[in-house]
């Protein structure tokens, strides 16, 4: 017999009481079966089917999509075996369906909902089928279509993480964990020094396709994105597309705990994990509170003295409030300042993000004036406020340069908190009301 929770794979919870009378002698039939012998998935798929056609009355066929999940209990014996254990831990986890398909093998699966997809569950629902390999998924008002690619068996195991996700809130992080590791390493392996960002930069391009209302490149070569999302202030994100030196592209990556490390040459953490953080905080922003637009800034030359930065269009930076730099080695760092003889901002507006970590459960956020030279002295030489955020790198530079990239995901839940309980424009508006003294510097 199967592990308990596997059942789940075919739409029933073990140890359950069914009230849908059909459904209940269905699944006492294949459970007593699998007690006496172990079976494949698919054999499982078609002990119920023999049920099904065993005790369901006749008139019962056909009609499942008039079933509603917030009124009786759902016929599961009726709906198609492979999407059968999906549409169960979709309704379980509040997202209410309609009717079903698994694609019988010969095309997409679909499920229909009740109510429009919201833009929490949406998330949700990528972050389940980014933990499938070879799952795709295509979200549309109140579709759900799932390309399995002729692997329906694909569908079952994404029924499996999603009764994970009902069952353990953690599960979720763990989750955005796997997946935000994935990405990064995408991103290690993508070269780029200074002078020579054009292959980071096209892949950039096409990352930021799924949410820009804008992008463009700008004369120097920094890759400029807009992104709207109601009445608000305009917030710049920024990250540099240029590494120190030459990736070696025949290097080999290694992983202890949740720290990466190359076998040769830099580890090109310095400012892939920027990149990284900005993308995994753009696929989180709409299912958050924050309204305003955000401007991101991809800059290229950074690491041979901020020149893209120093160049760039400044009709482009004209309306930002602020700006969020993610290019700070180390854990937990608001950075403020240079040297501690330039700042970037009022210790005010630092205290937004230290106050965001509270509010994520990380107070050890603190502020600190002494950071190097980086883009984010660019900004407030051009008065916007500025921030320059630890994303989880160490010993940039070198051939020991490593990524702790649990600290990099870190930072992104910072700045999701910030904006999230829109600290920021709390700040904007005690500003316009108690207006700073002209620059930042003493």
């Amino acid at each position: 017999m199967r592990n308990d929770n596997k059942w789940i794979r075919y739409g029933i919870l073990s140890g359950e009481v069914i009230k849908e009378p059909t459904w209940s002698v269905c699944v006492q039939d294949v459970m007593q079966r699998a007690d006496l012998q172990e079976a494949t998935d698919e054999e499982i798929l078609d002990w119920i089917e023999e049920a099904k056609h065993r005790y369901a009355p006749l008139d019962d066929y056909g009609m499942e999509a008039l079933f509603d999940p917030r009124r009786q209990a759902l016929p599961y014996h009726l709906f198609d075996g492979y999407v059968r254990g999906v549409v169960r831990m979709l309704n379980e986890l509040g997202i209410l369906t309609s009717s079903c398909c698994d694609g019988h093998g010969r095309r997409a699966a679909i499920v229909s909902t009740q109510n429009l997809l919201t833009n929490q569950q949406r998330y949700l629902l990528r972050l389940a089928v980014d933990a499938v390999p070879g799952l795709a998924v295509s979200l549309q008002r109140r579709r759900i279509q799932l390309e399995v690619r002729g692997q329906r068996s694909l569908l079952l195991d994404l029924a499996e993480v999603l009764y994970r996700i009902k069952q353990d809130a953690s599960t979720i992080q763990e989750l955005e964990l796997q997946r935000f590791r994935h990405r990064l390493l995408r991103w290690l392996s993508i070269p780029g020094q200074s002078r020579r960002e054009q292959i980071v930069r096209s892949r950039v391009q096409q990352a930021v396709r799924r949410f820009a209302d804008d992008s463009y490149v700008d004369e120097k070569g920094n890759l400029l994105v807009t992104y709207h999302q109601g009445e608000g202030p305009v917030i710049l994100f920024s990250a540099h597309l240029d590494t120190v030196e030459r990736i070696d592209p025949y290097r080999t990556l290694f992983q202890e705990g949740t720290v990466l490390t190359s076998s040769s040459g830099i580890l090109g953490a310095d400012d892939r994990a920027g990149i990284a953080a900005i993308l995994e905080l753009m696929e989180r922003l709409p299912a958050t509170d924050f309204r305003g637009t955000i401007k991101i800034a991809f800059s290229v030359e950074e690491e041979i003295g901020c020149r893209g930065a120093e160049a760039m269009d400044a009709s482009f930076l004209e309306d930002v409030d602020a700006a969020i730099v993610f290019d700070r080695r180390g854990i937990r760092d608001i950075v403020t300042g240079c040297y501690g003889e330039f700042d970037f901002c009022e210790t005010a507006f630092g205290a937004c993000f230290e106050q965001a970590g509270i509010l994520s459960g990380m107070p050890d956020w603190q502020m600190t004036r002494y950071g190097g030279s980086s883009d984010a002295k660019l900004f407030a030489l051009r008065a916007i406020p500025s921030v320059n955020l630890s994303v989880g790198y160490l010993h940039e530079h070198t051939d020991f340069e490593q990524v702790d990239f649990a600290a990099t995901l870190e930072t992104v839940r910072l700045v999701e908190t910030a904006l999230h309980h829109r600290l920021l424009e709390r700040y904007f508006a005690k500003r316009t009301e108690n207006p700073p003294r002209v620059g930042y510097t003493d």
